[in-house]
């Protein structure tokens, strides 16, 4: 392995230690409750979009499974699981569909399916997996179809809310690294 190789390795895992600490923080400085399903209303996803938008899929699915996930450590553990897979799926899908070229298009068509991911990722694991996890594992039943539908609005919201400050964190750090 060239050394060019490795310092373009060591820089992209500084990025996403840097951006998975972002969202970590992002989760757990704006705590808002969601009374229905325990969950809680948060801005980690600005930052998981951004790493997206910036970096690519590899080091938004990495700053989504881990920033957020660790953050729900922190009196939320029953979501870790949704939080992991339904926030890494949010950053590897906005990377792939901004692409290498990374036209304002792309990015906002990116961060819409990212959104759609976040609010159908946690109704589907509220719905659905978590009370059929339940019946096995009683740590799973925190949510029932009818609270994952309560949260379909804020997390439409954080999305949202989120999605468009990444808009701006993206086109302020893409055009002072061209010049």
């Amino acid at each position: 392995m060239t050394s060019n190789t490795q310092m373009k390795q060591l820089v992209l895992v500084g990025v996403t230690a840097a951006f998975a600490t972002l969202a970590f923080l992002g989760t757990t400085v704006i705590r808002i409750p969601i009374p229905a399903s325990g969950g809680y209303f948060n801005l980690g996803d600005t930052f998981v979009m951004a790493a997206a938008l910036l970096y690519g899929p590899l080091v938004g699915g990495l700053v989504g499974a881990i920033g957020p996930a660790m953050a729900d450590a922190l009196g939320f553990p029953q979501f870790i699981l949704a939080t992991a897979v339904v926030k890494g799926v949010e950053g590897i899908l906005i990377g792939l569909i901004v692409g290498s070229r990374r036209r304002p298009w792309r990015a906002v068509i990116a961060l819409a399916a990212g959104v759609l991911v976040l609010v159908g990722g946690y109704y589907l694991f509220e719905a659905y997996l978590y009370p059929l996890l339940a019946r096995r594992i009683p740590f799973f039943g925190v949510t029932d179809a009818a609270a994952a539908l309560a949260e379909v609005v804020p997390n439409l919201l954080q999305g949202g809310i989120s999605a468009v400050i990444a808009f701006g964190i993206w086109k302020i750090l893409a055009r002072s690294s061209k010049g």
